[in-house]
């Protein structure tokens, strides 16, 4: 069954459209992630603009972030100070972002930066990823347990401003947490993304909280700001497609559920090498596009006459 996305302006299948939201929604119930780094280049590759492609993902990121969000509060994995403190910084990332969006989106370099920025940070991570989880594997296997010492102060300890977070049992500055916000909102507004393949990391090996709250927390987070992204997008640049967002939608409720259920039951080091592994190929499929000869090499683009 076939249907016109009317601002992406190509025709899809619906159950295309349909299953790939329940396997990004999967996957970001597993992970904790929003899913964006996943669905923005799998619309990219079917052929949706990049621009309407990272506008329109942060509806599904909001709806599979919502029902993780809730599934990790009937838990009580959730640190609500943190991850307010996290949303301040955010909200002011996403709001930068969507103006910086809007500028390369007027020179013309927005679709070219969505993809260099994508093949470099999905490399980067998913390889210091997989490093660390193999490692973590091998350590588990040789009967040796790696932990990280409670007691170390890092620069992070000597700074002003200092909160205490009983839930994830820190006290540290609010300026870290912010300036992590910060980034990873500039982020999502940029790339369509929730932010939690930055956002996790960040939090485990910069912010020291425990993993226990860490992905509640940043599903926590992933919804407000990826809310503010996907209004901001359709006010200033006009690239949500409604009919796309709410099949995405659909699609990523029902995953999400079986993937916060999956993640259960596996191992944690397991799941970070997976996850490395998928950001890893997403890195080399987009970096092959970028250097490849392209099946088109001229596109059309409206300009609009001066008066």
């Amino acid at each position: 069954m076939q249907i016109y996305l009317p601002i992406a302006e190509l025709p899809v299948s619906v159950l295309t459209i349909l299953a790939m939201g329940a396997a990004v929604g999967f996957l970001s119930g597993m992970f904790g992630i929003g899913g964006g780094f996943l669905m923005t280049p799998l619309l990219i590759f079917l052929g949706i603009p990049p621009a309407v492609a990272v506008g329109t993902q942060a509806t599904q990121i909001v709806a599979s972030s919502v029902t993780g969000a809730l599934a990790h509060f009937a838990r009580k994995s959730i640190d609500f100070k943190m991850g307010g403190v996290l949303l301040i910084g955010g909200i002011l990332g996403s709001l930068s972002g969507i103006y910086l969006f809007k500028l390369l989106a007027a020179i013309g370099q927005i679709d070219l930066t969505i993809s260099v920025v994508y093949v470099a940070f999905l490399s980067v991570i998913g390889a210091m990823m997989m490093v660390e989880s193999v490692q973590a594997i091998r350590a588990a296997r040789g009967g040796s347990v790696t932990r990280r010492r409670g007691g170390h102060h890092s620069w992070i300890h000597g700074l002003p401003f200092k909160m205490r977070f009983r839930r994830s049992k820190l006290y540290i500055s609010v300026i870290p947490p912010i300036l992590v916000g910060y980034f990873v909102g500039t982020l999502a507004a940029i790339m369509g993304v929730g932010g939690g393949f930055i956002l996790i990391p960040a939090m485990i090996y910069i912010l020291r909280m425990p993993t226990n709250v860490v992905i509640g927390t940043s599903f926590f987070q992933i919804v407000f700001v990826a809310a503010l992204t996907g209004v901001m997008h359709s006010l200033e640049n006009q690239a949500v497609d409604i009919v796309l967002g709410f099949l995405l939608v659909v699609g990523g409720v029902i995953g999400a559920q079986y993937g916060v259920r999956a993640a259960e039951k596996m191992p944690a080091e397991q799941l970070r090498a997976l996850l490395a592994a998928i950001l890893l190929l997403i890195g080399m499929r987009l970096g092959y596009d970028l250097i490849s000869t392209p099946a088109d090499p001229y596109s059309v683009v409206e300009v609009e006459a001066e008066q």
